[in-house]
């Protein structure tokens, strides 16, 4: 059940950063005619926040432990948005160079790497943050908070990831997956 907990926090921080991804995969179906801006996606980001919050009706014991929750959440999302919008700078800077070199795969594996240990380093911080609060969680506020970060209903084997290959048929050829989603 702990591991149930900390996969549930983590999955708030995956839920409160797909407004990053908006450009990616099955997201970009039902929102291709709008980019998201920045402020847009803060603003989700909030929204999504305040829905975990307020979805778990925490008792004022339990609300002394949300802020760190909440603070780890927003850390990970914004080194998400940060690196969404350093890919789209450098595709956008690589095509009006009009750039037809091919990219460095070992440079690109280099890359991955890094972000994959700033991930793991995020969602420890999460998990860290989140595990005293959940330790506290009545069997309703655990079965709330995983509908609410969509481990109920897209959770269990594959999870979103899961869906999103029966969506989209596999991963595209152009996008090399995302290293930093679970």
């Amino acid at each position: 059940m702990r591991r149930f907990a900390i996969a549930g926090m983590a999955a708030l921080a995956i839920a409160a950063s797909t407004a990053v991804y908006a450009h990616h995969g099955w997201f970009r179906e039902h929102l291709q005619h709008m980019r998201l801006s920045p402020e847009d996606r803060a603003a989700m980001l909030d929204a999504r926040i305040a829905a975990v919050h307020a979805g778990l009706k925490l008792t004022p014991d339990q609300d002394k432990l949300w802020p760190p929750v909440e603070s780890a959440v927003r850390d990970f999302a914004k080194l998400r948005m940060d690196r969404a919008n350093a890919r789209m700078k450098a595709r956008e800077d690589a095509q009006n160079r009009d750039e037809d070199t091919p990219d460095d795969p070992v440079a690109r594996l280099r890359q991955r790497a890094d972000d994959m240990a700033a991930t793991s380093a995020a969602l420890k911080k999460i998990a860290d943050a989140a595990d005293p609060l959940y330790k506290t969680l009545d069997d309703g506020q655990k079965r709330r908070l995983a509908l609410l970060t969509h481990r109920g209903r897209m959770g269990g084997e594959g999870g979103w990831r899961h869906r999103w290959m029966e969506h989209e048929g596999g991963p595209r050829p152009d996008h090399d997956g995302g290293s930093d989603r679970l």
